[in-house]
């Protein structure tokens, strides 16, 4: 009853999407930072979505994060996968020196790791996801939440829901190809 119930509500948040795009793919969009927003449309056509911490633990050394994030990337791969594309937020502008760094660190991560498998991807602008999601290139988090509750799911955070309106971007605007 409940994988219906979590069918229609997928259905309801993407009714345009095509039968072609729906399975057979999988496809990653993620919100890079500290805490990681990600939104999976699975093979089977499921989107699933979460937050994952790459904080570091007291003893790590500085690139610890980025050997987790890379394991977490390969999990990801092994166990829904093949990964077909990455989409992930484009940020050009931080607010501090640590975002900035951890950012440049996870980015250019996901960008070798990609690199290495073939694996397309593509930064979105945050204005873009933004607009899209709720109508306004400077929405803030409340109404980037709102926007995805709106569409069916129930994100813990903002790197969540923006992980989801990335993914949905993606699959709306270019069909879930690069």
């Amino acid at each position: 009853m409940a994988e219906a119930t979590l069918t229609s509500r997928i259905h309801e948040a993407i009714p345009d999407l095509p039968p072609a795009f729906r399975a057979a793919r999988t496809l990653l969009a993620l919100d890079l930072g500290t805490a990681t927003g990600w939104a999976l449309h699975g093979v089977d056509g499921l989107i699933t979505s979460g937050t994952v911490s790459f904080r570091p633990g007291r003893f790590d050394g500085g690139g610890m994060r980025y050997l987790r994030f890379t394991n977490w990337l390969a999990e990801i791969d092994r166990l829904s996968g093949p990964i077909s594309a990455i989409w992930f937020e484009e940020v050009r502008r931080h607010a501090g020196t640590d975002a900035a760094h951890v950012y440049g660190g996870l980015m250019a991560t996901l960008t070798a790791w990609a690199e290495l498998r073939g694996i397309p991807y593509e930064g979105v602008p945050v204005g873009t996801i933004k607009r899209h999601a709720t109508g306004k290139g400077n929405a803030n988090k409340d109404a980037m939440l709102a926007a995805a509750r709106a569409r069916g799911f129930s994100p813990a955070d903002d790197n969540e829901a923006d992980a989801i309106a990335i993914l949905l971007w993606a699959l709306e605007t270019r069909g879930g190809v690069q």
